[in-house]
């Protein structure tokens, strides 16, 4: 199968909310549904490459399982029998979990993390490890973006964003640090939800405080579905609030107010990007929502401003947090990183204590004045990615670009606010998806997901050249 020209009017993702009633008349079951999403895999994973691990096998002997339970009308919840793919960063008890990383080779746990016994436990199966860049850093893996073979699906979560995108199958796990849920889905053009920070249960996966797991999928039903399933099983973090909300996808909310945010971002986005985006933003005026800038709100720029260093502070305060955990690694194993992981190592290695604590200080002003905005707007909105995904092999003189999976500028913002994001496949740019992301303030989850589906049921798609 040839790389397709991306048109949101007209792509149709691979879904999974819309089966449950063939599942129960006997129409359709999990099992054929599996058996389409391996004939899509056999086709496309050879040019895609978006799995590390796949359990064929076990993935069907799960679907039959599921199938027996619709039969029967035992089924565990709307999700019983969707295929789901796993980041290669969590633990699976039927699969390695080897991270994209030469010194993990062969690292096969036997056990599940959190969010992946809640998966089962809810009907879905865990399909497939999903490539991640290396330990969920920016040194890439082999996927490439379904829409061009030549370009980056994004990153960390570059297998489960890809998979999805290619219609291999209709959600899969992601997590995010700086931008590896959001910035993915942005150039996938999938639907993608990170949660208020804590509140999908991380499981081993608690070494940094700024680590969440999310949803890619190929409609927000589906996203919002696997979300509150695992949620409402495995709950959130140690000590936080689990993602909470009703238990299918919340209506459509219109929002009043909204916050165009520039963030660092802004000034790197090449121009069609920029005029797809307002002309996204105008059609929201044009139906009678306000918009908000930082030049006429002094609450929204001083949160600018504050998330003016966004990307510093999100890499110190993450590479300290690493620093032990790959060290450990690398002594233990006797195998170095890749040049990325190992520069941003020594780097951490380098740094101290009083320059994290400033990062921590800097994160903990700016979720302050986050929550002052709260008088500004019911939510904010930006670009998920800064453009199109770029090409990630190089340019024309074979020069590797400085992160070949992508610029998380767009990202680093929401991450340190620990604020919950919805993306929206909402424009197009040369072909390629680029998508809209909405911003709430933490614990608004649900709120920020209803206004995300108003956004995108209520105004058109935007296709520039």
């Amino acid at each position: 199968m040839t790389d397709t020209s991306y048109d949101p009017r007209t792509f149709s993702a691979l879904t999974f909310f819309d089966c449950p009633a063939q599942f129960a008349s006997g129409q359709d079951t999990p099992r054929a549904y599996l058996e389409r999403c391996i004939e899509v895999i056999e086709q496309r994973e050879p040019v895609v490459q978006a799995f590390a691990h796949l359990n064929v096998e076990g993935a069907r002997a799960a679907a039959d399982d599921s199938t027996k339970r619709w039969r029967s009308g035992n089924q565990r919840s709307a999700i019983d029998g969707l295929p789901v793919g796993i980041k290669d960063l969590l633990e699976t008890r039927d699969m390695p979990t080897e991270m994209n990383c030469e010194a993990l080779a062969g690292n096969f746990p036997k056990r599940d993390n959190a969010a992946v016994w809640a998966l089962r436990e809810a009907g879905a199966i865990p399909f497939g490890k999903t490539v991640t860049a290396e330990l969920g850093g920016s040194h890439p893996g082999p996927t490439t973006n379904p829409f061009d073979r030549t370009r980056t699906p994004g990153g960390s979560s570059s297998g489960s964003a890809a998979a999805v995108a290619a219609r291999m199958m209709p959600a899969a796990i992601g997590s995010q640090v700086g931008g590896s849920i959001i910035r993915p889905a942005g150039f996938c053009g999938n639907f993608a939800l990170k949660p208020t920070q804590g509140g999908i249960n991380r499981g081993e996966r608690m070494a940094t405080s700024m680590s969440t797991h999310g949803v890619h999928a190929g409609s927000m039903e589906d996203m919002w579905q696997v979300a509150i399933e695992i949620s409402s099983r495995a709950g959130g973090d140690r000590g936080c609030r689990a993602l909470a909300g009703p238990r299918t996808l919340p209506a459509p909310v219109k929002p009043q107010r909204l916050i165009i945010l520039e963030t660092e971002g802004w000034e790197i986005v090449d121009e069609t990007s920029k005029k797809a985006f307002e002309t996204f933003a105008a059609q929201l005026a044009d139906r009678g929502v306000e918009l908000v800038r930082r030049a006429y709100d002094g609450r929204v720029e001083a949160l600018e401003k504050a998330i003016s260093h966004a990307n510093w502070i999100c890499a110190t305060i993450t590479a300290w947090e690493n620093r032990w955990t790959q060290r450990n690694i690398v002594d233990e194993k006797g195998v170095e990183l890749s040049e990325r992981a190992m520069a941003i190592l020594l780097k951490a290695e380098a740094s101290d204590v009083e320059t994290y604590e400033l990062a921590l200080i800097a994160r903990d002003q700016a979720q302050a004045l986050h929550r002052e905005t709260l008088r500004s707007g019911d939510a904010m909105i930006t670009l998920s990615c800064p453009g199109p995904a770029p090409v990630w092999e190089g340019d024309e003189q074979g020069n590797r670009t400085e992160r070949p999976t992508g610029s998380a500028i767009f990202n680093y913002a929401s991450s340190m606010l620990f604020a919950p994001v919805v993306s929206i496949p909402m424009l197009a740019v040369s072909g390629l998806p680029v998508g809209v992301q909405v911003i709430g303030q933490q614990h608004t989850d649900a709120a920020v997901t209803a206004y995300a589906r108003w956004l995108h049921e209520n105004a058109d798609p935007v296709v520039a050249d």
